[in-house]
This record gives C-alpha cells, structure tokens and sequence, in this order.
C-alpha cells in the first residue's frame, strides 16, 4: 500500500511540476488577439466579400463542413465560397465566447451569425444561428481557424 501511495504522490509531483502556467494577463492578451482576429475576419467578410474572407483567414490545414460536405485546405475553401457566394449575401458575427488552451496555440469561438439574402422579388431575408470556430496559432503568430 505505502509504494501504491509513493507512486500516485510522485506521479502527482512529477505532473504538477511539468504544467506550464499561464497568467491571467498572459491569457487575457491571448483571448483580445482572437477577438481580434474574429472581428478582422467579419470584417473583411464585409468589405472583400465570403470568399476572399474565409480563404484569407482559413489555416492551409483548415477545414469548413458546408451541406453535409467537408471542405479542406484554404485554397478549396476560397474556391467554395467564390463558386456558392451569389450577389447580396451576406454573413456578419460575433463570438460570445473565446477560449484559449493553457499554451496558447489553440482557442474556440462561438457566438451569433445573421445570414442575409435576397429572395426572388429582391426582399432581403435573414437567418440567424449559432457559429462555432476553432483557431490555431500560427508561425508568425497570427491566429487562422482550423475548423468554422
């Protein structure tokens, strides 16, 4: 029983000794730069249009699921958006969540979307919904999601 314990308390020891610690300013630096990035994303969604957006701001190993259908990669996601995108829609977010993992490479945003479109007599019609995006910290230490 004694090394039973002995085992448990070393490996206890060993791994709180190996945790990294983050500070909360640290952290809250860390989540001010995604919000950034979230902000920065919709805005360009707004200004340059989906496609050029969602390529922009997609990590090479991105990933986006679209009718039922897995996109990978930044330059297939772009193609998508230029190929689905019809003149005057629109898509604007805002995260109301972040979190950031305890290293500092990789976070999650969710919050609300509004999705508007014209109809077929031109009166713009709105869906709203939920949006979840996972972000990984890149080389040059920019933020790219890896998953919307």
């Amino acid at each position: 029983m004694k090394s039973f314990l002995y085992s448990v308390s070393l490996s206890f020891f060993l791994f709180s000794a190996c945790s990294t610690s983050t500070s909360g300013e640290e952290m809250g630096k860390w989540k001010a730069e995604v919000k950034a990035a979230e902000k920065a994303f919709n805005d360009m969604a707004q200004t340059e249009g989906l496609a050029k957006a969602f390529a922009h701001f997609a990590a090479e190993e991105g990933v986006i699921k679209r009718r039922n259908k897995i996109i990978k990669g930044k330059v297939d996601i772009g193609r998508w958006y230029e190929a689905d995108t019809k003149p005057g829609e629109s898509l604007s977010w805002e995260p109301t969540y972040i979190e950031v993992s305890k290293s500092g490479d990789l976070a999650y945003t969710y919050g609300d979307f509004i999705f508007s479109s014209p109809d077929s007599l031109g009166n713009i019609q709105s869906n709203t919904g939920i949006f979840h995006t996972v972000w990984k910290r890149q080389s040059d230490g920019s933020w790219k999601f890896v998953w919307d």
